[in-house]
């Protein structure tokens, strides 16, 4: 990995990616601390330190935002509306035969496909910068002070924090569209992932108080921080880990050409579909527990007290959740019948199984073990925090998905400036035989 950042910084073009990428990193970091007009920061500040104290889902949602929501920044919705608006229209693609043909129409489907995520993300932002607007009016800190500005008018402020909010997650969204494009690495993932790291230092301070205060042991601290490198490699090991079946190819006659038989395999990865599960189910979690928090129902307070991060409710839904987003991501992504086709078209067939329907029938089986094993891995370490919080009461949310996030992230960037290094070689490799065989000449 060191050399790989090393190589990186030689070559001009990926050099420029990467300070391009972390510009725009910088900006999402400025902008994260430009606040929305017509709050009261203090008591605002004091909210959000009785939430922490009773463990609410607004702390848990905070850290994906990097400190934006408590501070209730421009940013303060993160790019959230945006991974909500692409889990609904890649359910409406399976529903809606419409949608699936554009996502079969390569390049020019999947303009629109994005085009109708931009809209759904503009839509699902007002949504959310309305609640949030009408929550804070309705909220006060724990010495009863107002939480919005009394001289701002009820329809003003509420106008102001959806425009304002809507617009930041907007900027949010171009930002991530450009770094996917001109830097490196998927520009949304980053933006997540920069909003995880940034508190990093702020939990580590938080712990060496708590140990300094007598409210968390020295023995805890080591034992977690040993867990904690315990499981970077687990998921480091699991990321990487794939199951290759062998694929023999016979021989075959392709007009005047005749091609020898050979063997390669089908790598499929044990955790196929990524982060995407843990994020898709956070992101929808969020919906019924910041609304039910707003109400002031009794029964309704009761359900949104249900719905926290330390709650059983909320992690049973949440692990039902990243087993369903498991499967379905991993149906959009591999088609085992296309797949059987593929190779019997080609003349590939795995040893010991027929080619055609039982070849389909065998990766089907070997896809449904394999994403089985990836769900509970990824189960098992999304509710890492709160084991650590009930049975050490660890006073920071740092693991589980966010480590998650945090590790996949980092290996599937490092992947693709592997990959640019490797195409750099290979490209310039390819210019330096052409030229080599451009000088010579042929005598008679």
């Amino acid at each position: 990995m060191l050399s790989t950042f090393k190589n990186a910084f030689k070559i001009e073009e990926l050099r420029n990616r990467i300070i391009f990428t972390l510009l725009m990193l910088f900006v999402f970091r400025i902008g994260a601390h430009i606040p929305t007009p017509g709050i009261d920061s203090s008591s605002l500040s004091a909210f959000f330190s009785q939430q922490k104290a009773e463990g609410s889902i607004l702390t848990f949602f905070d850290m994906f935002s990097g400190g934006a929501l408590q501070r209730l920044t421009v940013f303060a919705l993160g790019i959230m509306p945006y991974i909500s608006a692409s889990i609904i229209l890649q359910l409406m693609t399976v529903v809606f035969p419409y949608l699936e043909r554009l996502s079969r129409e390569g390049e020019a489907g999947r303009r629109k496909i994005t085009m109708y995520t931009r809209y759904g993300t503009v839509i699902l932002a007002v949504l959310q910068g309305f609640g949030i607007a009408v929550g804070l009016q309705s909220m006060s800190a724990p010495d009863g002070s107002p939480l919005v500005a009394t001289h701002m008018s009820p329809w003003g402020f509420k106008m102001m924090t959806v425009i304002t909010l809507t617009a930041g997650t907007s900027f949010l969204m171009w930002i991530g569209e450009q770094v996917s494009e001109r830097g490196v690495g998927n520009g949304i993932s980053l933006i997540i992932f920069a909003g995880i790291v940034t508190d990093i230092p702020t939990a580590a301070i938080n712990s060496i108080r708590q140990v300094q205060g007598g409210n968390l042991t020295f023995l805890a601290l080591a034992v977690v921080l040993g867990l904690m490198i315990a499981v970077i490699l687990a998921v480091i090991v699991m990321e990487t880990a794939t199951r290759k079946i062998p694929v023999q190819y016979a021989k075959r006659t392709q007009g005047n050409k005749v091609y020898a038989g050979q063997t390669s395999h089908l790598p499929l990865k044990i955790n196929s579909s990524g982060v995407i599960p843990p994020i898709f189910a956070s992101s929808i979690l969020a919906f019924p527990a910041t609304i039910t928090g707003f109400i002031n129902v009794p029964w309704v307070q009761a359900i949104s007290s249900q719905l926290g991060p330390t709650a059983f409710l909320y992690n049973m839904l949440y692990i039902m959740m990243i087993f369903f987003f498991c499967f379905f991501y991993t149906a959009i992504q591999y088609n085992p019948v296309k797949i059987a086709d593929e190779m019997k078209k080609y003349g590939g067939y795995i040893p010991g199984i027929r080619p055609g329907q039982k070849t389909a029938e065998f990766l089907n089986h070997v896809l449904t073990r394999l994403t089985f094993g990836g769900a509970i891995y990824l189960s098992l370490v999304s509710v890492l925090p709160i084991l650590l919080i009930r049975a050490m009461n660890v006073p920071f949310y740092f693991g589980g998905t966010a480590l998650l996030i945090v590790v996949g992230v980092g290996l599937d960037t490092v992947r693709q400036m592997e990959a640019f290094l490797l195409n750099r070689n290979y490209d310039g490799f390819m210019r330096k035989t052409k030229k080599r065989t451009g000088t010579r000449t042929l005598k008679i």
